[in-house]
């Protein structure tokens, strides 16, 4: 890591979309905190250099995560962030604050309070901006002006499509600064949007190798030269990594790219939808080759009954996109891998705020700081690949911890289904 460098600290990390960004931006994630194992290996394998916490932020002080990243007392953290899941609304007359569900909510203010960082960044669902939930907002606002910090107003929902990312996805992001500090400005929307055929028209078909019926990864040429978006993924040249670490990996090598087995009636009906539109049956979006994306979602873990992500499908193929496709719809470059499995793969991509929006805030947030930061010239290496192989179990035994990942009730999956979507769709 760089002393030149502006740090962040990133406390619910998944595989780590805010994190990229803000590294892309010039910054050196320090600490990444995330409960999921099998997540945290995909983080490390990404992030060789970052120090992670594989626990609950419930269980974390600050002192804690400064002791992990090497930090003394009188040492500052400049960014803290973080997309604390919220759940829980209070009854008339309570806090929703006070809901034991929100409990981690609770735990990101705590943390901004006990590491002082000269920024904080909260991301959240659109849904948490309307209604009875908007009581919610106003009350973690109040309670960071209380901690020290002004909150930019007025806080913005911003759609990851008008700042380089082909997909339509509207998230809230509340930008704090400490008392003393200039507050950032929102990034401006890009004049231009990036179309679905110009995120993944250069990719090989993975139903061309018939290795990918049983890994996720084979040697492969792009089918176009690099230019754009695709050069930006690709990595193609200097201004690809922009301020961040570059990579060494190779870019012959076809990953996240694990075929599904489509029955020929499932064939049949993805080829009968029009691009643009929903298949009826499995409610699959079909992708537009000269729009967006639809919003990628995560699907649910095994305490919820490991419900897989509903992938798109293909503009131009009767299938789903594979992982590495829909990584591309979200601004993960082509280096960035993802667990083998296309379950837990495609719920790193849905759960993560993707790199280019992430990117474009942390770039605002960077101009305040009193540092230039510095373009590395050194390429760093991955991490070990047997970290994206891991089931939750082995994950865990590699992070000497216990399995904090409820085992599937088959007996009571459905309810627990029906369940998750409510909470879901009460905060969308």
């Amino acid at each position: 890591m760089n002393s030149s460098r502006p740090t962040v600290v990133d406390l619910f990390a998944g595989a780590g979309g805010l994190s990229f960004g803000f590294e892309q931006a010039g910054f050196d994630v320090l600490v990444a905190i995330e409960v999921d194992p099998v997540h945290a290996c995909v983080h490390e394998f990404n992030f060789p250099h970052c120090a992670i916490i594989p626990r609950s932020v419930r269980d974390i002080s600050g002192d804690d995560i400064r002791k992990v990243a090497g930090l003394t007392q009188d040492m500052s953290v400049d960014v803290v962030v973080g997309g604390a899941p919220c759940q829980g609304f209070s009854m008339i007359g309570q806090r929703a604050l006070d809901d034991p569900r929100n409990s981690l909510v609770r735990d990101f203010i705590r943390l901004v309070r006990e590491l002082k960082p000269s920024y904080f960044l909260f991301e959240n669902v659109k849904g948490l901006t309307v209604g009875k939930h908007r009581k919610f907002l106003e009350e973690i606002i109040d309670e960071m002006g209380q901690s020290g910090y002004e909150v930019l107003q007025p806080w913005k929902v911003l759609n990851a499509k008008d700042y380089g990312v082909p997909q339509s996805r509207e998230r809230l992001f509340l930008i704090g600064a400490k008392t003393g500090c200039s507050l950032p400005n929102y990034p401006e929307p890009l004049e231009a949007q990036i179309t679905c055929t110009e995120a993944l028209e250069d990719l090989p078909n993975a139903e061309s190798f018939e290795q990918l019926l049983s890994c996720d990864e084979v040697s492969a040429d792009y089918l176009k030269k690099a230019k754009g978006y695709s050069a930006l993924m690709r990595c193609s040249n200097q201004e690809s990594w922009r301020h961040g670490y570059k990579r060494k990996w190779n870019n012959k090598r076809l990953t996240g790219s694990r075929r599904t087995m489509h029955t020929d009636v499932s064939r049949s009906r993805f080829s009968r939808t029009e691009p643009g539109t929903v298949e009826p049956i499995s409610r699959f979006f079909r992708l537009p080759p000269d729009g967006l994306s639809n919003t990628l979602r995560a699907g649910t873990d095994s305490a919820r009954g490991a419900f897989t992500s509903p992938r798109p499908i293909h503009y131009k193929y009767a299938r789903c996109v594979t992982v590495r496709e829909m990584a591309r719809l979200h601004g993960f470059p082509d280096w960035f891998r993802f667990h083998e499995t296309k379950w837990h793969g495609a719920r790193q991509i849905g759960n993560s705020v993707p790199p280019p929006l992430a990117f474009a805030i942390a770039r605002e947030i960077v101009k305040t700081l009193p540092v230039e930061p510095s373009r590395p010239d050194k390429a760093i290496s991955l991490g070990d690949e047997s970290l994206l192989k891991m089931d939750m179990s082995a994950a865990s035994k590699y992070w000497g911890i216990k399995n904090p990942i409820e085992k599937r009730n088959r007996k009571s999956g459905q309810k627990k289904r029906k369940q998750a979507e409510i909470e879901t769709l009460s905060i969308k």
